[in-house]
């Protein structure tokens, strides 16, 4: 079995994700001594233990749900009485840290012009991870776009067999046209992107919107998207919306609110 310390490492090279469990205090009699770590996938499979039975079970279930909520966990137990839901009877008291193992969030920016390849800059600077993805190959590569990570150059309905979606991941569309993202936002509504964002006019959106209708996507799928995206700065130049966006994309990241601090 490999180390939980070579698993982390693994996780680190594949942006991936799971939480690592660790007694944090032991007194009396308890399954395992301070020190003692568990690694747990999102799937519930791990690696080392903090002590079985009924013990591990839980802290299992408090770490998957720790991945699902990414807040870590301070878990207190006695070791003493079953009947009165206690996880064992050595006798002892035993805590146990759960703490999340997240990748870094992922920026997507689909559609490489001018405003895309300044929110994939500014997105790069600020520490995230970022793909960029557009149906015409000459705008997307390390050439034109040299801050991105990884490169899809396909349709946007085709992204998703290329790149995993996740709750750290970002979706901005900075396309030329409503009909691109009418032709390609089905798919990406399906998935548990954590912020969808769509470039354009209030017009542009409204037609965009009853394109989706005709598919049969459903309101509740089409209120997932922010657009016109990013927050009101009266930005002109790429760079300026690069910034509005970024800001709406770190607003919905940290839960804030986007008002002015001073009033």
């Amino acid at each position: 079995m490999k180390s939980i310390y070579l698993a982390l490492s693994e996780l680190e090279s594949n942006n991936g994700s799971a939480a690592l469990c660790t007694v944090v205090k032991s007194e009396g009699s308890t399954p395992r001594h301070v020190g003692s770590k568990m690694l747990v996938y999102p799937d519930g499979k791990f690696i080392g233990t903090v002590g079985g039975g009924e013990l591990e079970n839980r802290v299992i279930k408090a770490a998957k749900e720790s991945l699902t909520d990414e807040q870590p966990r301070h878990l207190h137990y006695n070791m003493n009485d079953p009947s009165r839901g206690d996880p064992g009877v050595c006798g002892g008291q035993v805590e146990v840290f759960v703490e999340p193992i997240l990748p870094a969030p992922m920026v997507i920016v689909i559609g490489a012009g001018h405003v895309g390849k300044a929110v994939a800059h500014l997105a790069k600077w600020m520490g995230f991870r970022v793909a960029v993805s557009d149906d015409r190959a000459e705008f997307c590569s390390a050439e034109t776009v040299p801050d991105a990570d990884a490169y899809y150059p396909v349709a946007m309905d085709k992204l998703m067999e290329h790149v995993k979606v996740t709750r750290q991941t970002y979706l901005v569309l900075t396309t030329r046209g409503s009909n691109v993202d009418a032709a390609g936002l089905g798919p990406l509504l399906e998935t548990e992107a954590a912020y969808i964002g769509v470039i354009g006019s209030k017009r542009r959106w409204l037609e965009t919107v009853k394109a989706l209708k005709k598919q049969g996507v459903s309101e509740a799928k089409i209120a997932k998207v922010h657009s016109p995206i990013g927050l009101e700065l009266q930005a002109e130049t790429p760079e300026e919306i690069a910034v509005s966006i970024m800001a709406e994309v770190l607003m919905v990241r940290n839960k804030g609110t986007g008002k002015v601090m001073s009033k």
